[in-house]
């Protein structure tokens, strides 16, 4: 067997094991966790003491993507993937809507090996930034500006520049990866999530616009976005 069948192969694997599909059967109990896990990675953001500009400005948001568990792995070439929950903050009230699902993925070329898990977030800094979740599926970077939040110290020259981006993404990450970029990346609603988590068909902007359905298990993490940003919790 050839090197380069060696790496088709790996791929395939990669993409059919990192990759969310559209195929997996959902069911209550995968939902709930991802939104429980999402809370989680929310705490963990705010108390991570290189988090100072998300944690002072996650008021300012329009909306928020969090991604528990984004899974990238490469040899040669790379695929990265994961699940995650966006809401969208109520201007007026402050409110915090129900969660819409989503999935993450994205693929890359290169001289790269190794294996990585990251918590990423995603602020919606823009009314751009909110409307192109409301599309079934979109490409960061492409349909709308992304850029890499400020974290660490020196931040206020260094990344001024990002800061008019529509979505500012920020990432805890361990592996063998010294980074993450999500330049490219794929966002797309998951429809059958979505539809088991609230009992009927709803779309995006039913869920975060209209917020004409609802679920109690999402109210606590719905109240620790309301403490995070100042706002109000309605369960």
């Amino acid at each position: 067997m050839t090197i380069i069948r060696l790496i088709k192969l790996f791929v395939l694997f990669l993409v059919l094991s990192v990759m969310p599909t559209q195929l997996s059967f959902a069911s209550d109990v995968e939902q709930e966790n991802i939104v429980d896990q999402s809370r989680m990675t929310l705490r963990s953001f705010l108390a991570d003491s290189n988090m100072g500009w998300f944690r002072d400005h996650i008021k300012d948001a329009k909306g928020i993507l969090i991604v528990p568990q984004l899974l990238k792995g490469a040899f040669f070439f790379g695929a990265e993937g994961g699940s995650g929950v966006f809401l969208v903050k109520d201007e007026k009230t402050g409110e915090w809507s129900a969660p819409a699902f989503y999935t993450m993925g994205a693929g890359s070329f290169g001289f790269q090996f190794g294996a990585q898990a990251s918590e990423v977030v995603l602020l919606a800094m823009s009314q751009r930034g909110v409307e192109s979740m409301l599309s079934s599926t979109f490409k960061l970077g492409g349909d709308v500006s992304v850029a890499v939040g400020p974290v660490g110290g020196g931040i206020e020259g260094s990344t001024a520049m990002n800061l008019s981006a529509d979505l500012l993404s920020f990432a805890r990450a361990k592996g063998l990866f010294g980074g993450i970029s999500l330049e490219g990346a794929v966002i797309a609603t998951r429809d059958e999530w979505n539809r088991d988590y609230y009992d009927k068909d709803v779309r995006p902007i039913d869920i975060l616009v209209k917020q004409t359905v609802t679920n109690p298990q999402s109210a606590i993490l719905r109240a620790a976005l309301a403490r995070a940003s100042g706002g109000t919790s309605h369960n």
